[in-house]
């Protein structure tokens, strides 16, 4: 896929999608912002778009900050606690929506996401003249999602845009392809804060 400087590029985050997907395959933090800078390639980019789920509790919100802190947009909703403990908050719908409704105001849409039920939206943009572009890590992404997309960008390659959340970051495998880790609500690391507590060292939390 050829990028050009004029073209218009719009960055769609699902963020809970990729912030458990590093966490669950490398044990680490993904760096947004430079993802962002990384994915849009010296074009112009109109907007950047994390959805995120907000708790009860707020522990997020540091998290949060950062994000807005760096340029990138939050649309938020709150998280939904079943009485299993399961946690839930999908914004695959919204996302959708979104980019139908940008579709016509932009060259490329870059979704960073892995999941494979944004396929039909791929197709849909493409078949209205908009190029698409999926950034995801490849050990969790859909196999038609990324065989569809005009452009894909494996975040596995590229491990300056991760930032260790603990200890050493190791690789494990994702079972579910296209969702890694589980629906709702940001960590705060508060295992790993416990176990550096109790053996004496000094705790310092980076995002």
């Amino acid at each position: 896929m050829i990028k050009r400087p004029e073209q218009r590029v719009v960055v769609l985050i699902d963020t809970q999608n990729m912030y458990h997907s590093a966490k669950h395959l490398y044990g680490a933090h993904l760096h947004f912002a430079k993802l962002v800078e990384t994915v849009v390639d010296n074009r112009m980019l109109t907007r950047a778009i994390a959805y995120v789920a907000t708790s009860k509790t707020g522990e997020e919100k540091g998290f949060f900050g950062a994000l807005t802190a760096s340029g990138i947009e939050l649309k938020s909703k709150d998280v939904i606690e079943f009485s299993s403990g399961e946690r839930k908050a999908d914004w695959d719908v919204g996302i959708a929506i979104d980019a139908v409704k940008l579709a016509d105001k932009v060259d490329s849409i870059i979704l960073v996401s892995g999941d494979g039920d944004f396929l039909p939206l791929v197709e849909y943009l493409q078949n209205n003249g908009v190029l698409v572009e999926v950034a995801a890590f490849s050990e969790s992404t859909s196999k038609q999602l990324r065989e569809a997309v005009d452009d894909y960008f494996d975040i596995s390659d590229h491990q300056e845009l991760l930032m260790p959340a603990h200890g050493r970051a190791g690789k494990r495998p994702v079972s579910d392809e296209g969702r890694a880790g589980r629906k709702g609500g940001f960590d705060t690391d508060e295992d790993d804060e416990s176990s550096k507590k109790r053996s004496g060292r000094k705790t310092t939390t980076r995002r």
